[in-house]
């Protein structure tokens, strides 16, 4: 089993509007024969460490998921627990978006990136 965090995600509002608005994560099993399974957690930082998302999913061989999440918080984090015989073959990435579902590249974290505990 393999935890995996984003750290901390400083979002302060900038001219009174939050830069992310929007969190996408997208996971991907790279192995052609044994599943994975994720469970992602989100929390928001706010003096508080509160759990506002809770999904598990379980991915098929070779296959990617895409989830949408809310951010529109001062600070957020999230974190994922990999398990199953796919473990090592699935990687996760996670892209803030504006408003309008523009990428910001500066709240884009991927696979390599993530803090392992």
């Amino acid at each position: 089993m393999a935890v995996l965090s984003t750290g901390p995600i400083e979002n302060s509002p900038v001219s009174g509007i939050r830069p992310i608005q929007q969190v996408t994560v997208k996971i991907i099993n790279r192995d052609l024969v044994n599943s994975s399974i994720v469970l992602i957690q989100g929390y928001i930082l706010n003096g508080l460490r509160t759990l506002y998302v809770l999904e598990q999913i379980a991915l098929a061989p070779n296959a990617v998921v895409t989830r949408n999440y809310l951010a529109n918080f001062d600070a957020y984090e999230f974190v994922f627990t990999t398990s199953g015989l796919a473990e090592e073959s699935t990687d996760i990435s996670v892209w803030g978006k504006n408003a309008s579902g523009t990428i910001i590249d500066v709240q884009r974290i991927v696979a390599d990136e993530q803090l392992g505990s």
